[in-house]
């Protein structure tokens, strides 16, 4: 089996919904983003990433970059594991809302302009696409991962904290959950 390591970005500089729909990192994400590179890097060499993917979006990108140049590789971008994508007519204002009452809720239930089942598809194949790396991705792509894997139609599969590491193999075409990253312990919007 091949594992593959998905990893929420680290704490970005304004929250999701905000008029910046592109933030980068803040100071405590930066140290967070230094953080899991150093944890893994820790990782037996057997089970340590060879290469580092990320979402397009600007947090998971800077999240991604200590790893990167500990392991002196580039970063592949991957849109496949960027952020759930939200109904065109929403304004950034409305955006949070959207989202919360989608947590509370079913896979099959978002209201929006694609099929969420299958974007929880789309991110799943996208990991299974990237065995042997440490993939860099949102909270809602790592719940559509897990729920992937396990089965589940919850869209909250669980709560990633920041800089979390969730570890999946990859047997054939099966995404397999090995351990869900550490949770937070704080309201995500």
């Amino acid at each position: 089996m091949i594992r593959v390591h998905v990893i929420r970005h680290g704490r970005p500089a304004s929250t999701w919904g905000d008029a910046d729909g592109d933030p980068g990192l803040d100071e405590a994400g930066l140290a967070q983003a230094v953080a899991v590179a150093k944890e893994i890097l820790a990782l037996p060499e057997a089970q340590r990433p060879t290469r580092v993917v990320s979402s397009p979006l600007r947090r998971c990108r800077e999240t991604a970059a200590p790893l990167a140049a500990a392991l002196g590789v580039e970063i592949i971008v991957d849109p496949r594991v960027g952020e759930i994508p939200t109904p065109a007519a929403l304004s950034h204002e409305e955006r949070p809302a959207w989202l919360r009452r989608a947590f509370e809720g079913r896979w099959d239930e978002i209201v929006g302009d694609l099929n969420y089942v299958a974007w929880t598809k789309s991110v799943a194949q996208a990991v299974r696409a990237h065995g042997g790396a440490a993939v860099f991705s949102h909270f809602v792509a790592l719940n559509a991962a897990v729920s992937a894997a396990t089965g589940g139609a919850e869209v909250m599969a669980f709560r990633p904290d920041h800089c979390s590491r969730t570890v999946f193999d990859i047997d054939g075409d099966r995404l397999i959950l090995i351990e869900k990253g550490r949770e937070a312990r704080s309201q995500v919007l």
